[in-house]
């Protein structure tokens, strides 16, 4: 793959396109970044943009993880020094996961976020900014029906930490899209550039493909995982014989997570995947790219079954080193 189909592989959105061609063009020493609350252990959320930052690294970026201790202390989760704890061990399943090490700055938001020079910037973008538009950006991290104070100043900084960390592109989720649009919005108010960004997809949720994989609610996936646990979560999952479910009753979309971890998780990082199936059903399946294993799911060649064991073989070679390094 070239520079420009690492960056965009499995992104949902990119803004601007013709900014990421530029950056294409001539990524040797660009940086991204992904900013992540330190919350305990990696979960496949966290995993996905993982992914995304080890395609950029392969197109020659340098990457930034902000390991966000002040933002998860504005979220109420917990004290700084059981934050900074946290932060540490998070940098390891990171490194863990396959991002490398010698190419990945690992950075605490504390570092920079406490200095004079920030929070007077983080002041003159409150200035600039409405609650509502705040309020606007924050709608993923908030909870509960009371909104608090710390909840609007939050995206906000979010918006401030690009310019600070020095990135050319910032990387989320897409329940990061409102936070990076209102950094589009009004860095310039401060006479600092707007961040290019990239959005990854939102997986379903495991059990019902509806909604967002959530490590709060739900089933998700995360390192602390045993293999056992793994099998137990796949063979359980949502999987219907294609990649286009049908609504639920009441009109919910769905989607058939299986497949979605096996095109934004597996082929990404292997080669070639194995579907291990007896003689008696025609013996294995080798897949290259993820197209051909959904076309074979949609024909009935492939059942979801044996889709689902696959996945959850490579499923645990990913979360395996992360798995060994938090038994350390």
């Amino acid at each position: 793959m070239d520079a420009h189909e690492l960056i965009t592989r499995n992104a949902a959105e990119v803004v601007t396109e013709s900014e990421i061609e530029a950056l294409a063009d001539d990524p040797e020493g660009k940086r991204a970044y992904v900013g992540y609350e330190p919350s305990g252990v990696l979960h496949i959320g966290h995993m996905l943009t993982a992914n995304k930052l080890i395609d950029l690294q392969e197109a020659g970026f340098e990457v930034t993880v902000l390991l966000a201790d002040v933002h998860a202390y504005l979220n109420d989760k917990g004290s700084f020094e059981e934050i900074r704890h946290t932060a540490e061990r998070m940098r390891d399943q990171f490194i863990a996961y396959g991002l490398d090490e010698s190419n990945t700055q690992f950075v605490l938001g504390s570092d920079f976020q406490l200095d004079d020079d920030y929070t007077l910037d983080l002041h003159a973008l409150e200035l600039e900014t409405t609650l509502a538009r705040a309020e606007r950006a924050m709608a993923e991290i908030s909870s509960g029906d009371s909104v608090k104070v710390s909840q609007a100043v939050y995206p906000l900084m979010q918006a401030l930490d690009i310019p600070y960390l020095g990135v050319d592109v910032a990387v989320g989720g897409m329940e990061q899209r409102k936070v990076h649009m209102l950094a589009r919005d009004v860095l310039p108010s401060i006479d600092r550039e707007p961040p290019t960004s990239l959005h990854t997809p939102l997986i379903a949720d495991l059990a019902t493909g509806r909604g967002k994989m959530s490590s709060s609610e739900g089933v998700t996936i995360s390192m602390e995982d045993s293999r056992e646990d793994i099998e137990s979560k796949v063979n359980d999952a949502y999987c219907p014989p294609t990649a286009d479910p049908e609504p639920t009753d009441d009109g919910a979309e769905r989607e058939n997570p299986v497949l979605q971890v096996f095109e934004y998780h597996v082929f990404p990082r292997f080669d070639a995947v194995t579907v291990e199936r007896p003689e008696e059903y025609g013996g294995d399946l080798e897949y290259d790219a993820y197209d051909a294993l959904e076309a074979d799911l949609e024909s009935g060649e492939l059942h979801p079954a044996d889709a689902k064991g696959a996945l959850a073989e490579y499923l645990d070679r990913l979360i395996a080193p992360g798995r060994q390094q938090l038994a350390e």
